[in-house]
């Protein structure tokens, strides 16, 4: 990923970021082709890695094992008019936030394993208040719809993460930006503009 200075994140940042934007899409080589999945990921970052799984029937889970694969998280997005500068001359750009990660996928085959990663999963998206335990159910039924997975781990080895939040324009600019994208109805424009307030904060 091209990352100029003003953009680059930092770690508790990226960190943040993925935990908070775990719905990804992981690409790997299939039959000599990329090949892309868009599924949830969860990152341990005690372990430095992703888990998560592929529906079974989806193949791209046969070449992926020991693959050098990609995961993208993407956040809030926008497009930047530039007649919300306080000149003519420039041009249009876009807002947002990206991290890259990268690593090598290990297959999961201990029923234990596979049982604590969907129960995490379940635990972080389940409402506080939901009625849904994912133990109340039968260990058979568990167990069943467990072989119609491909549960997996990757070991991270690089992360590439990117804000762009017009860091690179001045305070002054970066404020008429934020003032626009606040009085936009699109949730991504919302989010930017919060992201890019904190950001000028710091």
């Amino acid at each position: 990923m091209y990352i100029p200075k003003h953009f680059k994140m930092n770690e508790d940042e990226v960190y943040e970021f993925i935990n908070a934007n775990g719905f990804a899409t992981l690409f790997s080589q299939y039959n000599g082709e990329p090949c892309a999945t868009h599924l949830p990921l969860m990152f341990n970052q005690s372990e430095h890695a992703l888990y998560g799984h592929f529906a079974r029937a989806n193949e791209q889970w046969k070449d992926a094992e020991n693959q050098q694969v990609l995961a993208v998280f993407q956040g809030p997005h926008c497009y930047i008019s530039p007649s919300w500068y306080e000149t003519e001359k420039a041009v249009p750009t876009w807002n947002y936030v990206s991290a890259h990660v990268y690593g090598k996928m290990e297959l999961m085959e201990d029923s234990q394993a596979i049982y604590d990663s969907l129960h995490e999963l379940v635990a972080k998206y389940e409402s506080p208040d939901s009625a849904y335990d994912l133990n109340d159910l039968e260990p058979g039924f568990i167990e069943g719809m467990s072989k119609g997975i491909a549960a997996f781990c990757i070991k991270i080895n690089k992360i590439e993460a990117k804000a762009k939040l017009s860091q690179n324009h001045s305070v002054e600019r970066q404020e008429r930006v934020i003032q626009h994208l606040e009085n936009s109805l699109r949730q991504d424009d919302q989010n930017i503009a919060s992201l890019m307030k904190k950001n000028l904060k710091k």
